[in-house]
Parts: structure tokens; C-alpha cells; sequence
């Protein structure tokens, strides 16, 4: 949901995730790390929403090609027009989740 647009009372008893929540245990969710491996973040200002919008796109299923990623991600503005480098990102960790979920947990891989 958009933060901004959302009355926290329309929240109450819901899991909210936030994007310094993404992190386990000290280490970055996938799409952070993808963020920084494809530099994907400029001056940071509007980062914290494309990651949260990022994540969501991958995990509903809206990654399938770059035109869907843009068009998924049209709604978060970026100023500095990182958008290539973000569809990269989000490209990327789409990719190896659907690695992952096609590898058989028998041959060491599948999801961890």
C-alpha cells in the first residue's frame, strides 16, 4: 500500500513491513543487494519505495519482462532517472528467484 494514502488506523492488527525491515539478521533482502550491485539507488530520496514496490513486483509475479517491471513500477518517481538501472536490479533478482524455484531441493537447490 502507499504510505502516504494510508490512514494507520486502516493498518491496525496488520503485519507492516517496512523497507528497514527487509533485512534478516544483519543481512540485505536480495533486491537491496541488488539495488547496490546495479546502482540502482542515486541519490537515495526515493529508494526506500522503489525497493518496497521492487520486492512486491517480484513476489506477485509482475517481472516477467522489462515493459512489465516498467510498467509495475510506474507509480514511484525517481528524479535522478535511475529507472534502468532499477528494472536491472529488478530483473535480476526475479531471475534468481525463479532459479531457485525451479532448481530441486534435492540437488542443494530450492528456496533457503
Amino acid at each position: 500500500v502507499l504510505s502516504c494514502l494510508t490512514l494507520a488506523v486502516a493498518a491496525q492488527d496488520a503485519d507492516v513491513v517496512t523497507v528497514e525491515g527487509l533485512a534478516t539478521d544483519g543481512e540485505l533482502h536480495a533486491m537491496q543487494r541488488a539495488f547496490l550491485d546495479h546502482d540502482a539507488f542515486q541519490c537515495g530520496f526515493c529508494t526506500p519505495g522503489q525497493l518496497m514496490s521492487a520486492v512486491a513486483c517480484v513476489r506477485e509475479g509482475r517481472a516477467g519482462s522489462p515493459d512489465e517491471i516498467r510498467e509495475w513500477m510506474s507509480g514511484n518517481l525517481c528524479r535522478c532517472a535511475a529507472y534502468p538501472q532499477i528494472t536491472a536490479a529488478i530483473a535480476d533478482v526475479a531471475e534468481r528467484a525463479a532459479e531457485n524455484e525451479s532448481t530441486p531441493a534435492e540437488s542443494g537447490g530450492g528456496r533457503s
